[in-house]
């Protein structure tokens, strides 16, 4: 299902509308300031020419440095643009030193921060315009000499680069996130296509197995062949129950969900009898008291005997298969056990290698372990250790 744009862009115009008030209120809030006379002392000065009397131009000027930071996250050049001409015009005009000369800093450190297009024109064209009002300040009689010039131009130097360093920092921390985004995507697809192999193989598994049987008893046990098509009936309707979950956990249905149709350990005795009406012989032992396990544990549990028993079916037909599960305090242990491979009458069932490898990283996320191994004595076993507390 698609997002539609406007769902998708709404974070993003929501944070420019906060950086949007943010930065009227500094403006509006420098502004003011800037027409406190026990202020001004605080402000840029740079000619240290004898200075004129304040007027309507002053004015403008004084506010010329401060207002377009409202601005300033949205359009930093031209913000930098319009405030660094003004503090030119005013250092210039030898206009009494404001507090509104901050901006100039401010729109500087902002432009090395935000601006994304032509940061080299940019810098330049500030180096420049620099260069130019020095020149202009040293025909106009200032005291400053070259290295005064050199220095105010290495503060200024300076807070570009801090605004600069800014910017790779949030660039670095986007492409962290970006790469924990595509790790968790990809994890979260790694877990989803090993539940559809577990319920896939293992219910397909089954009707195969039992759609075989009731083929061969047709034409000699035709109750026999009956009950096995209603078994295959009923296989096929739990494997379209446990896809409608999976398919509601794609759709992002929640936790409810989660709690209310993921099989638990309790389900065991259902696959065991499930295995039965495949023909395969299988015997449940449970040991201690069933304690409440966290969903992803009991998840687990689940599938580790869901496979045990998908692969007696599909590689050791018929032959006794014993699933023991002990219920400690700490953990869970289970066990299955599967005699000596027997010679199916049907046709082999193709295995795709894939269910025991998934099944181990599945246990393994939860700090457990788990074994697969012939038995010395014939046959196949699989055990897992299930801590009971989750860590995944």
């Amino acid at each position: 299902m698609s997002v539609p744009l406007a769902v998708r862009s709404w974070p993003a115009w929501w944070r420019a509308q906060q950086a949007s008030v943010k930065d009227g209120a500094l403006a509006a809030t420098l502004t003011a300031l800037a027409f406190v006379p026990t202020l001004s002392v605080i402000g840029a000065q740079l000619s240290d020419l004898p200075k004129r009397p304040a007027d309507a131009l002053a004015v403008v000027l004084t506010v010329a440095q401060s207002a377009p930071l409202a601005f300033r996250s949205r359009h930093p050049a031209a913000c930098l643009a319009v405030i660094g001409a003004a503090f030119a015009v005013h250092q210039a005009l030898c206009y009494p030193q404001t507090f509104a000369s901050i901006g100039f800093y401010l729109a500087l450190y902002t432009a090395g921060a935000q601006q994304s297009r032509h940061r080299r024109t940019l810098a330049a064209a500030v180096s420049a315009g620099y260069a130019a009002l020095a020149i202009v300040l040293s025909q106009l009689g200032s005291p400053n000499r070259i290295p005064d010039f050199l220095a105010f131009y290495l503060v200024l130097v300076v807070i570009w680069m801090a605004g600069a360093g800014m910017r790779r920092r949030r660039a670095e921390e986007a492409e962290r996130r970006r790469l924990a985004a595509l790790a968790a995507g990809a994890d979260e697809r790694a877990r989803i296509a090993r539940e559809l192999h577990d319920v896939v193989t293992h219910h397909v598994t089954a009707i195969v197995v039992q759609a075989d049987a009731a083929q061969l008893l047709v034409g000699t046990a035709p109750q026999r062949a009956g009950q096995g098509l209603a078994a295959i009936s009923d296989t096929g309707r739990q494997a379209l129950t446990e896809l409608r979950y999976l398919l509601g956990v794609l759709e992002a249905t929640g936790d409810a969900a989660l709690t209310d149709h993921t099989p638990a350990l309790g389900s065991v005795a259902d696959l065991v009898e499930q295995a039965r009406m495949s023909g395969q012989p299988v015997e449940l032992t449970e040991h201690g008291e069933r304690l409440p396990r966290p969903i992803d544990v009991e998840l687990a549990a689940y599938r580790v005997v869901q496979e045990a028993l998908t692969n007696a079916v599909k590689h050791a037909t018929g032959q006794p298969t014993r699933v023991t599960v002990h219920h400690r305090a700490g953990h869970i242990d289970i066990e299955v056990t599967t005699d000596g491979i027997a010679h199916a009458e049907g046709p082999a069932v193709p295995s795709g290698g894939r269910g025991l490898d998934g099944l181990r990283q599945r246990v393994h996320m939860l700090n457990g372990e788990l074994t697969a191994a012939a038995r010395p004595e014939g046959g196949f076993s699989v055990r897992a250790l299930i801590p009971s507390r989750s860590t995944a």
